[in-house]
């Protein structure tokens, strides 16, 4: 397993290049990313969450766990959110940098990178899909409330509208009256097909935008930031182990709690990015704390997976 984890990892790191060697020869520029960032989020997103859900066959046992799998990631990320914060300390916390640290070592790349990846370590359970769509809904929900208010310190940006109307639920509206109606099973194969099209182009369209981000970025920048590391280095570790470690008190399905642990091991999610941009606050930052921890999560991942099949 942590051979095959290392290469599926590799694979879309691999997927990075062709943006990056498009931007140093000039035929890409940094203006495109907002029109490609748009198809990413825009159809990607609610293309991925629907392709997600029509490959599970319904059940009233699937519908609980996933409602229980929203609760628990929604619960986790909030308190170690709330955790961070706290250690950071007051005088601390009023630091931008340290504000992206409190929402970066959470926020994770669930979607566009966990769900390929997740597939790939738990081939056997189908539903792991859906329960990275399920973790990316309670991480959007969170982003545009605490995670508005820890980034900016004050709670008049804090965005119901903005957590509930986002293209993550709009998947969600389209998917699940899709899977509840058990209609992945009888949709016609040439439409099946065309949605799981749609929805395979947005892990390599991920990774293509950060490589021409990284290729527009400098290296010292990306490689010598403290406030980076300390983000990387929760995210990518203390958070996934503290997430499993508190799922194995609980009597989970085990497809369950090592979702839990993968999914939280992903790399910072773009919304980091989004969000500095939307309010100001430090996106060099955490631009390159998405940098930092994508690259870093090859080593990350396996070892998340060697720990999975130890405990």
């Amino acid at each position: 397993m942590f051979q095959t984890t290392l290469v599926k990892v590799l694979i879309i790191l691999f997927y990075m290049i062709p943006g990056y060697i498009l931007r140093k020869m000039g035929k890409v520029k940094s203006e495109h990313l907002p029109t490609l960032s748009a198809i990413l989020v825009y159809i990607g997103t609610p293309f991925l969450v629907v392709s997600s859900f029509l490959s599970l066959e319904f059940s009233w046992e699937m519908v609980k766990n996933m409602a229980i799998f929203f609760a628990v990631t929604l619960v986790l990320q909030a308190l170690f959110m709330l955790a961070v914060r706290l250690v950071s300390g007051k005088k601390r916390f009023e630091a931008g940098k340290d504000r992206i640290v409190t929402i970066g070592a959470v926020m994770g790349n669930v979607g566009f990178f966990g769900i390929p990846v997740i597939k790939a370590v738990l081939p056997a359970y189908p539903e792991v899909a859906c329960y990275a769509a399920m973790y990316s809904l309670s991480m959007n929900i969170l982003a545009f409330t605490v995670g508005a208010f820890f980034i900016t310190g004050e709670k008049k940006f804090m965005s119901a509208r903005a957590a509930v109307f986002n293209p993550t639920v709009l998947g969600f509206v389209i998917g699940l009256p899709l899977f509840f109606l058990g209609l992945g099973q009888t949709m016609p194969a040439e439409l099946r097909a065309a949605v799981d099209s749609v929805s395979g182009i947005t892990t390599p369209l991920c990774m293509f935008i950060l490589g021409i981000r990284l290729a527009s970025a400098r290296f010292l920048e990306i490689w010598t930031k403290p406030s980076v590391y300390v983000t990387v280095a929760l995210k990518l570790l203390v958070f996934p182990l503290v997430s499993y470690a508190a799922v194995t008190l609980l009597a989970l399905p085990d497809s369950l709690r090592w979702s839990v642990l993968i999914l939280s091991g992903m790399p910072c999610a773009s919304i980091l990015l989004s969000l500095s941009e939307l309010y100001e606050s430090e996106p060099g930052t955490a631009a390159n704390c998405i940098f930092v921890s994508t690259l870093l999560c090859f080593l990350t991942i396996p070892v998340l997976t060697a720990v999975m099949t130890v405990f």
